[in-house]
């Protein structure tokens, strides 16, 4: 995967705008905007296309389980799999996941998993622990938690000789992934890490330094920009401005 492409996506669902620009207007619009959008980051790279798609979606009820999340139905992430395959990117399937675990959820997907353009994104801002509600307390998770899930993703490459699988996880602030050199490199997957900080570009960009230092050595730099969050007190970031951040992000996503 690195270094030979550098990531560039759209995050969402259809029907919910509210969760990123991948659910706003039609699909293959959103697809075809994106493809456009990732141009300006090759950087000397092949830009390969991701769609992130919210597969498990953090609820404010405990549901029947008590677990606080919604997956989306199998029919629905077909749409978005034909999608990604039809413009040969990658689908990520996003995992926001209440108080499930994160390596439960991912199993739960193991029939797209087995594809081979089908990677993971977890989202531990909404890893809830016992008593913890989402949408009252910031979640957090453990480097441990995310090595589940690379194990696991690992053990499916070798047992069903796929490419590499994508894993990422998302992190707003330094607390929100606690221990993270438990997190080690698997054989099969690349990791990546995400930082998601909301604002202006001063405010982006100092969110950036402070989350990316503990950055271990075999985890790839993502960034994260928000359409409507970040535009609320001035410009979206521009590709050159985000391409100057160092590390250099290799995976670039617009929500």
């Amino acid at each position: 995967m690195f270094p030979r492409y550098r990531l560039v996506g759209y995050a969402g669902l259809t029907g919910a705008s509210t969760l990123g620009r991948l659910g706003t207007g039609d699909l293959e619009q959103r697809v075809k905007e994106m493809e456009k959008r990732g141009k300006p980051y090759a950087y000397g790279r092949e830009v390969l296309p991701v769609l992130e798609v919210i597969t498990t979606i953090v609820q404010p009820r405990p549901g029947r389980d008590g677990k606080y999340r919604f997956r989306i139905s199998d029919a629905q992430i077909e749409i978005y799999h034909r999608a990604a395959r039809a413009h040969k990117a990658l689908l990520l399937l996003n995992i926001q996941p209440g108080r499930a675990r994160f390596i439960d959820e991912a199993k739960a997907y193991e029939k797209w998993l087995k594809e081979p353009d089908v990677g993971l994104a977890l989202d531990p801002e909404w890893a809830m622990g016992p008593g913890e509600r989402p949408g009252t307390v910031f979640g957090h998770t453990t480097g441990a938690a995310l090595n589940d899930v690379a194990s696991y993703l690992s053990d499916l490459t070798r047992e069903h000789q796929l490419p590499e699988k994508v894993l990422v996880y998302h992190q707003l602030t330094p607390r929100i992934v606690r221990s993270e050199a438990a997190l080690k490199d698997h054989k099969g997957v690349a990791l990546v890490k995400s930082v998601d900080g909301i604002g202006v570009r001063a405010a982006k960009e100092a969110t950036y330094r402070r989350v990316i230092k503990t950055l271990p050595p075999h985890v790839h730099a993502g960034f994260k920009l928000f359409y409507d969050e970040d535009r609320e007190s001035g410009p979206l970031m521009t590709p050159k401005e985000v391409m100057a951040l160092k590390p250099r992000p290799e995976y670039v996503l617009y929500e």
